[in-house]
């Protein structure tokens, strides 16, 4: 059983850390993934944290020796996402997951619409001020950080759409941003988990390898593709969520 464990988690965290490193998502193929093998729920969702912080602290680590993060901007919208995050949380203690649920299948259609009509997300001719992208952006930093604290899934795309769409960023600048407050999130999760004792450590480190391996082809990819292969990602993603909230409402 343990064996079929590394066989069904590894392959799909190497897909789920690719996806990831261009358009975010990647934890609606990886959370399922540790579930679909046998990890209770808590346990998949701990374990998704170390083996995401791993993949996910290399791609930051790529973007940032390529230039992609702005250190000023980064930080105040990591501030920002740290502030919304436990606002999302407590919202979801007073709000049936439900009516969330019910909005999403109507946000996504519209998101889908959008990407599918904008062919050149992130080439964005005219660049605001520092000052303007900067409240832009804390904003968009801010309001998917409560939707992280109170659901969570698609958090890395929502949050580049916002920043490319909004605050006008450039793509690769919105993936460096994006990554940023992803680890930051991400490790501050990591350690609740930890100290409560619910990482299965051996499965989320060998996992963890593969996620790193799909993130570093992806941010090659990314690189060298850009906005040209961000859409397609974007758009699967899109649809993945779209499904797992349907077969979530039937169920």
């Amino acid at each position: 059983m343990q064996m079929l464990q590394y066989l069904i988690v590894c392959p799909l965290l190497f897909l789920a850390g690719f996806i990831d490193a261009i358009g975010g998502g990647g934890g609606l193929i990886s959370i399922p993934a540790y579930i679909i093998s046998g990890v209770p729920v808590h346990n998949a969702i701990a374990t998704n944290k170390l083996s995401s912080c791993m993949g996910t602290g290399l791609t930051t680590w790529q973007y940032w020796v390529n230039g992609y993060i702005r250190p000023k901007l980064a930080l105040l919208c990591v501030a920002a996402a740290l502030v919304g995050s436990p606002i999302g949380a407590e919202i979801a203690l007073r709000i049936d997951a439900d009516v969330f649920k019910l909005l999403m299948l109507v946000i996504l259609p519209v998101t889908a619409f959008y990407v599918l009509k904008k062919k050149d997300i992130g080439k964005n001719e005219e660049e605001l001020s520092f000052k303007k992208t900067a409240v832009i952006s804390v904003a968009a930093a801010l309001i998917v950080g409560m939707y992280d604290g109170f659901y969570g899934p698609g958090t890395g795309t929502f949050l580049m759409l916002l920043l490319t769409g909004a605050a006008k960023l450039d793509i690769y600048t919105a993936a460096g941003t994006t990554k940023a407050i992803n680890l930051t999130t991400n490790i501050g999760s990591m350690m609740i988990y930890l100290l409560n004792g619910k990482v299965i450590f051996l499965l989320g480190l060998a996992a963890g390898v593969f996620n790193m391996a799909g993130n570093f082809l992806g941010a090659r990819f990314f690189r060298d593709k850009g906005s040209d292969i961000v859409r397609p990602i974007i758009m699967v993603v899109l649809v993945i969520f779209f499904i797992k909230i349907l077969i979530e409402m039937v169920g």
